[in-house]
């Protein structure tokens, strides 16, 4: 240990004397509260995009590959089952599933309402995964190429708009080339997932009925969902795919499907900007404050020890030293506060929201260790620069005035 740190955790040992203590004490107390809001912050925000993002995943996939005029009509001209364009698509490293499925637009019939909506046919591949983590009542609905079932999934917004329940018959209907087509199905499960703009749209059933209403063979399709591994190489493996399926069928992902969503969702981080940047700026401001207070009740001993031979330097290094340890008591109230707090949250949903004004049921808290050490990085790295300019004064305290001072 040298000179200057053991002098500078001499300051820190308490002392009725020193003024400073319960400034240090709010020092620590103010800069655990900045570290705490800044991870919760960035944790909520974080957690928040990834539901939103999983939710309209979940309904197109990350990936769609289809027709050259596939867009947001939700109906496009088929294209062919092609298993050598499904193999080549599984080597692309990065993808984890592939899926067919069609899109029909129609209505369905009460004896009070009709309500548009839209039938999404699936196939036997279909991943079930996200429906099952949404499913309220019932269950999913079992489909193979053998046999086609009248099972459909409907939402929860569906069947309370028009009064329908599990087992119930639905009656739809759909505008073909002959006219006007019914189709009678069986409420099977009931989904939730709090997206309006989904949920008030999508019944899942089997794809076999698609292909009879619109009178395509067994291996005419809309296009084919593609899922991945890592959202954040979606960029990448798109163009991956987009180069595999050739000039004659399109690729979009799903930023380019829903970029209303997502622009919305990249708004989000300026938030925590915002939030990052203030809650730094009143931490810099309290540890100047707290340093030259220590400064100020130390003058004394400044004078002491220039009059002893401690140069500038020295000096300077014993009250950064000083305040960058309190700076790491507070970081690590502060990380152990935000950590408590985030994991009670993910596994008890403590706090709760509206569902119908934010789409999901309680706070998301999504905790990333790279988020938290870059978080710890930058609030030291900003403490040290703040500290620079209040240090610079103990270089001009002379020995004779500060030994006098009182």
């Amino acid at each position: 240990m040298n000179l200057e740190t053991f002098i500078a955790k001499r300051f820190l040992i308490k002392n009725k004397k020193n003024i400073s203590q319960p400034i240090i004490r709010v020092a620590i107390i103010g800069i655990a509260l900045g570290i705490a809001v800044m991870i919760i912050a960035v944790a909520t925000v974080t957690g928040f995009q990834q539901k939103i993002t999983e939710k309209v995943i979940g309904f197109g996939g990350h990936i769609q590959i289809g027709n050259f005029d596939l867009n947001n009509s939700y109906e496009s001209l088929p294209i062919e089952k092609n298993k050598m364009l499904e193999n080549e698509l599984k080597r692309i490293n990065g993808i984890s599933h592939i899926q067919v499925f069609a899109n029909k637009a129609g209505m369905i019939k009460t004896d009070e309402q009709i309500q548009g909506f839209i039938l999404k046919g699936v196939g036997s591949d279909f991943d079930w995964s996200f429906m099952k983590k949404n499913i309220v009542q019932g269950q999913i609905i079992q489909i193979n190429n053998i046999e086609k079932t009248n099972d459909v999934i409907i939402s929860k917004y569906l069947a309370d708009k028009l009064k329908l329940k599990l087992n119930d018959k639905l009656k739809t209907y759909f505008i073909g080339d002959d006219g006007l087509r019914g189709r009678p199905f069986l409420i099977k499960g009931i989904y939730e997932t709090g997206l309006e703009e989904f949920d008030k749209k999508f019944v899942f059933a089997d794809i076999a009925h698609i292909q009879k209403l619109n009178k395509w063979d067994v291996n005419k399709i809309d296009g084919y969902e593609v899922l991945i591994k890592d959202f954040d190489q979606l960029d990448k493996i798109s163009n991956e795919v987009y180069q595999a399926i050739g000039y004659n069928l399109n690729a979009k992902n799903i930023k380019e499907l829903h970029p209303e969503i997502f622009d919305w969702l990249g708004l989000t981080n300026m938030n925590v900007i915002v939030i990052i940047v203030i809650i730094s700026l009143v931490s810099s401001v309290t540890m100047i404050s707290t340093l030259l207070i220590l400064i100020l009740e130390k003058t004394n001993l400044i004078g002491i020890l220039k009059a002893l031979g401690a140069n500038n330097l020295n000096i300077r290094k014993i009250f950064i030293y000083n305040v960058l340890y309190i700076t790491f008591q507070g970081m690590l109230l502060g990380n152990f506060v935000a950590l408590t707090l985030g994991l009670v949250q993910q596994k008890f949903g403590i706090m709760k929201l509206d569902q119908a004004s934010y789409y999901v049921k309680t706070v998301p808290i999504a905790l990333n260790l790279w988020h938290i050490l870059l978080i710890n990085l930058g609030s030291i790295s900003v403490c040290i620069l703040a500290l620079l300019i209040p240090s610079y004064i103990v270089s001009k305290i002379t020995v004779v005035k500060a030994i006098r001072f009182n």
